[in-house]
């Protein structure tokens, strides 16, 4: 295998194996990478837009009984700091964020089996009602598999309530690296691979569209993380129910698994992860660099390695500050970000459409 022949594949549009997506994301040069998947991203989205939504993402709960190893945010019932909000609590909060033009609210928390299904029906219900401005971007798929075990629905019944109440869109959240060799590791309660996917391609079929994610920078290998690159390929393949694609690194700070893996992933391995990501998934529209999770710099030199959105401007977060990551960003930082890239900034809808350009001269 040679990386002139697989090189010449991608420009000529065909689709890696995984056998030759390993083979470039261990061989290949960083600067090459970048500009193959440069050159992929201009297919997709030939403009120079750059797009951005303008979201936050609370919690209404840390109670959680799944334990993973990776995470610094959930408590067990009746541990200090611990904590359940009320649906008129989070109703608040929502529409407070929409008092700061919040389109998207991004709520998860634990796996909390004292929550009644009814909850998260009203928690739905109520934000489409009471809050029409903002998109409820809700529940990974572990609280759904939870809401499934606590009310005795099956998953597509439980999604289809959802659908009902008005929800639209899930968040890609609970993947972490789809190889059940690392779940059993890193989140042994949670479930398997299949779980995670079973969830995303029964809410495809009902009519949502979602993200899928990864975490790396843990105890996977490369191996695993195209194994993950081609369980969400095909399941694209499948249901094209997936709108972007959002990788980010473990935090280790307070975490069990800090122990093992106490530092960060370099930047240059988030590169080299999105440049992959765009050459791999040749059926998702989007891949997400994150300011957030990698940093401001990182996120904007990400642009230039394929990726066209800038992710959220993330008014509330608290699963990484729980793990003493802490970034902050506005509006206008945003879009000064984006322009200082190189790029022209444009704020969207959870579903990627365009709500507002902003020409080089405009500040927010």
């Amino acid at each position: 295998m040679q990386l002139s022949t697989i090189y010449s594949k991608i420009k000529n549009g065909e689709r890696l194996t995984p056998e030759e997506g390993l083979f470039v994301l261990k061989n290949a040069e960083l600067l090459d990478l970048g500009d193959l998947a440069s050159q992929i991203r201009y297919k997709k989205n030939p403009e120079q837009k750059i797009t951005f939504v303008i979201d936050t993402n609370p919690n209404y709960t840390n109670i959680c009984n799944v334990d993973c190893i990776f995470c610094a945010f959930y408590r067990h019932p009746g541990e200090e700091g611990e904590y359940t909000y009320s649906v008129d609590h989070m109703i608040q909060k929502f529409k407070e964020a929409a008092r700061n033009g919040v389109t998207t609210v991004l709520l998860q928390g634990g796996v909390n089996p004292a929550i009644p299904f009814e909850y998260y029906i009203e928690m739905v219900e109520r934000t489409v009602k009471e809050v029409p401005e903002v998109m409820p971007h809700f529940w990974s798929t572990s609280e759904i598999i939870g809401m499934s075990q606590v009310s005795g629905l099956t998953i597509p019944q439980v999604l289809q309530r959802l659908w009902d109440a008005g929800q639209r869109t899930i968040p890609g959240g609970g993947a972490e690296i789809l190889s059940d060799r690392v779940k059993k590791k890193i989140s042994n309660l949670k479930g398997t691979s299949a779980d995670w996917l079973k969830v995303m391609r029964e809410a495809h079929k009902i009519g949502y569209k979602s993200t899928a994610t990864m975490m790396y920078g843990h105890l996977e290998t490369d191996e695993d993380i195209v194994e993950h690159l081609e369980s969400i390929r095909q399941l694209q393949d499948e249901t094209h129910g997936f709108t972007a694609f959002v990788p980010w690194s473990f935090k280790p700070g307070n975490t069990p698994l800090e122990k093992i893996i106490p530092h960060y992933a370099t930047p240059i391995r988030y590169l080299q992860i999105i440049a992959l990501s765009r050459i791999y998934l040749d059926n998702f529209d989007h891949i997400q660099a994150s300011w957030f999770s990698e940093g401001k710099k990182t996120g904007q030199i990400a642009l230039h390695f394929g990726a066209d959105d800038f992710g959220g401007t993330l008014f509330e977060e608290n699963v990484h500050a729980a793990a003493n990551f802490v970034n902050k960003t506005n509006i206008d930082e945003v879009v000064q970000l984006i322009q200082d890239a190189g790029f022209t900034p444009a704020q969207r809808t959870t579903l990627y459409e365009i709500l507002r350009v902003y020409e080089k001269a405009e500040a927010a």
